[in-house]
Formats: C-alpha cells, structure tokens, sequence
C-alpha cells in the first residue's frame, strides 16, 4: 500500500518515531484539498501513545477536507540542521499516514482536552493552579475536586494515528 523507505540505514524505530512525536509540540497536517490540490496546515497537537490529537474550528478548509476524504498524513520535523561546508543538511523527521475522524463523544473530547492543556500549559491547568494555592495557604483543605480541561462552544477534535495496518481505525 505505501512506498518502503528507499534509504533502510535512515529508518528510525518505532521507539524513536515515538519520542518524536512525544517531545515536538506541532507538524504539519496534508489533506487532499480542493480541487485535488493537496492542503498542508501547520497545526499543534498531542500524541497520547495511541492517536495524534488535534484540535480546530467547527468550521473551514480543514473540515471541510477531511469531511470529503479522511485519508491524511501527518509530518513532524525533529532536527533541521543546515551543513554547509558539506553542501547537505542533518535531519529527523516522523510522516504519519492515515484516516482522520472528527471526535463527537464529549467523554473522549474531555480527555483530549486534558491530554493537550497537560502538553501546552502543565503549570496552567487547573489542577496545577488548585494545588499552588493550597501550598500557600497554610493549614487548609480543599474537599472540591480540580477543574479539567474545557473545549470551547461548538470545538471539535479530530484524531489520526500511524498507518502500520491496512485503513481502518487507526492504532500504533
């Protein structure tokens, strides 16, 4: 189904394909667009070990695309390191493909939630802020479970994972 990497030494392993995808923090989303003109999007998201995570509009190009055909690929550059007294660069790269799917249930859209304000703002989560404030204040206790994680009004999350297996719903 998909083209063999050409260059077999440059392969990565599926441990460092991971860690990739752990440690960046965005990559850059190809759909088929319109007019069969392929549509690239620079766009953050999360790898929470199963699927790659995003997070966009109810509405526009994006959705529109993957509305029309779910087959997407997903490109995540580690390293770009310009050589040039050798004329060549260094580099590490991770392209996922796969098929991309809109995210309708609200339990699993809560956790994305979660998953990506743990990625993009630890420290600003509110647990985190819940937990600073009780270290300040001495000799008192909090009974009330933390916030988590919110979408906004009408936000949708969309989800795609590596292509090891023939299309289908996506698992690494």
């Amino acid at each position: 189904m998909f083209h063999p990497m050409r260059r077999k030494r440059q392969e990565l392993t599926k441990e460092m394909t991971e860690e990739i995808l752990h440690r960046n923090t965005a990559g850059v989303l190809a759909l088929a667009g319109d007019e069969e003109f392929p549509y690239a999007v620079p766009i953050s998201y999360v790898y929470d070990g199963t699927h790659i995570y995003f997070h966009t509009a109810v509405t526009g190009h994006k959705v529109d695309a993957l509305q029309q055909n779910p087959n997407v690929s997903f490109a995540v550059i580690d390293r770009d390191e310009i050589i040039p007294e050798k004329y060549t660069t260094a580099y590490r790269s991770v392209v996922v493909f796969g098929r991309i799917r809109i995210v309708e249930d609200d339990v699993e859209k809560r956790a994305t939630a979660r998953k990506l304000a743990l990625k993009y703002a630890p420290h600003n989560t509110a647990y985190a802020r819940n937990r600073r404030r009780m270290e300040t204040i001495p000799h008192a206790r909090n009974d009330h479970r933390p916030y988590h994680g919110q979408t906004g009004q009408g936000a949708r999350w969309k989800r795609i994972a590596d292509q090891s297996k023939p299309p289908g719903e996506l698992v690494i």
